[in-house]
């Protein structure tokens, strides 16, 4: 949320009927949007949480591959439990396993083939749900950028009184 947005501004710029409408909207569309994706999982016969770990090592970078500790911070769960959805992976041949090169206690984790296309698949239809639902994005996000706008113009008074 930009700085100028907080939800502890005093006095916050009024919202009209159709600002409502875009935040419904924008709700309703994340909502829609993760059904999809736990049933575009499911087709592929993995879980939502099951997704997201393989998202995410996928989309790491850094210097290393994913670890599992790291994954657990990307997933906000506890070490312990990244460690369990990593065995439930590894023993489902989705992901590997090995020690880290510079540091044999840390657990490097990779996409398995199996994994990989899983994720192919399931982030095909995503993007195609996003595709989708566009229209109620870039709604929200021209409400934010008019809030933006506003908020901007009302602290600007306030800089200038207070230099003057």
């Amino acid at each position: 949320m930009p700085a100028n947005l907080s939800l502890s501004d005093s006095a916050p710029t009024a919202l009209d009927p159709a600002d409502y409408q875009s935040l419904g909207e924008f709700r309703r569309a994340i909502r829609d949007f993760l059904a999809f994706s736990e049933e575009s999982a499911r087709e592929q016969s993995v879980t939502s949480q099951q997704h997201q770990a393989l998202l995410a090592i996928k989309a790491h970078v850094g210097p290393e591959p994913m670890s599992i500790g790291e994954l657990a911070d990307s997933l906000l769960i506890k070490n312990h439990s990244a460690v369990g959805l990593v065995a439930r992976l590894v023993e489902r041949g989705l992901v590997s396993r090995h020690s880290s090169a510079a540091d044999r206690r840390r657990v490097l984790l990779a996409l398995e083939p199996r994994g990989e296309d899983a994720l192919a698949r399931i982030s095909h239809n995503n993007l195609r749900k996003l595709a989708m639902t566009a229209k109620s994005l870039r709604r929200v996000l021209n409400m934010l950028r008019k809030l933006e706008t506003a908020q901007h113009a009302k602290a600007e008074p306030e800089e200038s009184e207070a230099s003057a």
